[in-house]
């Protein structure tokens, strides 16, 4: 039986995560630096975003509405990649109680609310649903619902 319950389902899928990146985020190096020095984590872009969404102003500088939106899309991408080279299909447990996971779901996060922001309701909802899939806590830890 998976961690959600479904005896039928796939098995949660734990990144690896990239403790190199993590750590030194953890000790104050700039994220944009980070990210430049490791590209595939998406904890790096998952900072990044929530920074320039923080600076928005609540979406009112959407400037950095979009600067979120564009480091939030590239780390959503690179944990899709990451999620894939561990065997996830496109569906399943992505557990928020497992910290290497939280880079992805961080991002798709942070995409939610850019995409909130801009209007892009069709965006927000593909991210909350991807959210609820992947873990139906990761919404209200991510100040979603």
């Amino acid at each position: 039986m998976t961690s959600f319950g479904d005896l039928l389902g796939p098995q949660p899928v734990l990144l690896t995560g990239d403790d190199e990146a993590e750590s030194d985020l953890l000790n104050g190096a700039d994220p944009a630096q980070t990210a430049a020095a490791h590209p595939t984590a998406s904890i790096a872009w998952a900072y990044l975003a929530d920074a320039a969404l923080a600076a928005s102003d609540g979406g009112a500088d959407v400037g950095r509405v979009i600067e979120a939106y564009g480091y939030a899309r590239t780390g959503y991408h690179r944990g899709l990649d990451q999620l894939r080279r561990h065997g996830w299909k496109g569906f399943g447990p992505v557990p928020w109680s497992h910290e290497p996971n939280q880079g992805f779901l961080r991002c798709v996060g942070a995409l939610a609310r850019a995409a909130q922001s801009i209007g892009e309701e069709d965006e927000y909802l593909r991210c909350l649903d991807l959210l609820n899939d992947s873990d139906p806590t990761a919404v209200a830890q991510l100040g979603l619902a």
